[in-house]
């Protein structure tokens, strides 16, 4: 189906009033304060600006009106990133220049925005709730599969509580060899930080490299074809698969990445790719991410069980040699497992607000 070509003014819109707003508007966690449930209307025009982040992407559209000028309407399909993957609904189905119609709930007070509930592409494609619906309402589960979890016999038990302040030291220039073998791509990125560069700051997800450092405890529970570490930093989960499982065709790049697992003696090894681009540690040293990154890590358990010695090794293609990090865990007492309190980034903007460099700082996040 190809888009008419007549821009729908912005006061043409069509307004549709409803009695009762749907179970589907509703589920949006911030629809009452954004949307008017019974206000509905469509909106068509050319994409300029994509907003791909999680839990909610925008898409910008300029609308043509009939004098000639035009408006920016922001487009909020509800949902998040992995919904929209059920949908196979990723960051290059929607691109700057590709003209959309989309209908929906408009923004509360005249603001010039559209919950999205169904977008229509020039292709003729739709993507939204009017082909995939919020919710599930049967029952799709395979009676023919044993969804239950089985542990596994392994000669080694690592299950239980871990704490990580065991042969812990900062996360900061601990890498060997030392001094970092830089390529001239990494040291002038190096060169480059400044204050307020460090995501970690923003309450971004460190994920790996990082987390491996962290003083902070974990939980690995055996989930059968994998283990499953929870990581107090963050409250981050973590699934290292035991089974040759491999990535999905278009396994998406992560802050904790794709890792799969094995035992040699009383060794687990554990390799991880898939990582999204991120800093190895405090100080802004860069990770390539993607497919020129590829870590390596080798937990060996101690024979009374009581302790772990940890060895990360990390193949970047930023450095001229592979990066090694050590650190320890031992066993503890599960009643330090403790949910983390929430990152607070109100001390970093109240500073870069008092830097003057709180403007700066919303514009370079506006072109990434």
């Amino acid at each position: 189906m190809k888009i008419n070509s007549v821009i729908i003014s912005a006061a043409l819109i069509t307004i549709v009033f409803t009695v009762v707003a749907t179970p589907k508007v509703i589920a949006h966690h911030s629809f009452n304060s954004e949307f008017e449930a019974d206000l509905e209307g469509q909106v068509e025009g050319v994409v300029r600006r994509v907003v791909w982040a999680n839990p909610h992407i925008h898409y910008f559209v300029e609308m043509a009106l009939p004098d000639g000028s035009s408006e920016m309407w922001s487009l909020d399909p509800p949902g998040n990133l992995a919904s929209y993957r059920r949908e196979n609904w990723t960051r290059e189905t929607i691109q700057e220049g590709d003209i959309v119609s989309a209908t929906g709930n408009l923004g509360r007070n005249g603001t010039k925005k559209l919950y999205a509930l169904c977008i229509t592409l020039e292709s003729g494609r739709q993507i939204g709730r009017c082909v995939t619906p919020s919710s599930e309402t049967e029952v799709t589960a395979d009676p023919t599969i044993d969804y239950t979890i089985k542990t596994n016999d392994y000669d080694v038990d690592i299950s239980g509580f871990w704490t990580s302040r065991y042969k812990f030291r900062v996360t900061v220039d601990d890498f060997e060899p030392s001094p970092m073998p830089h390529t001239p791509e990494s040291s002038a990125i190096y060169a480059s930080r400044q204050y307020g560069d460090d995501p970690a700051l923003r309450c971004t997800p460190v994920g790996l490299p990082r987390l491996f450092g962290s003083p902070y405890a974990m939980q690995v529970v055996d989930a059968g074809t994998h283990y499953l570490m929870i990581y107090l930093q963050e409250n981050a989960p973590r699934w290292v698969y035991m089974n040759d499982r491999e990535p999905l065709v278009d396994q998406p790049l992560s802050t904790m990445g794709f890792s799969i697992g094995h035992w040699e003696d009383r060794t687990l090894v554990i390799e991880t790719s898939y990582l999204l681009p991120a800093w190895l540690d405090g100080s802004g040293y860069a990770m390539s991410g993607g497919d020129d990154t590829r870590i390596v890590e080798r937990w060996t358990i101690a024979e009374d069980g009581l302790s772990i010695d940890r060895t990360m090794t990390i193949h970047d293609a930023l450095y001229t040699q592979p990066l090694v990090r050590t650190r320890g865990s031992q066993r503890g007492d599960d009643q330090e497992l403790l949910e983390s309190p929430a990152c607070d980034s109100t001390s970093f903007y109240s500073e870069m607000l008092e830097r003057g460099d709180l403007e700066t700082l919303i514009q370079n996040s506006m072109q990434e």
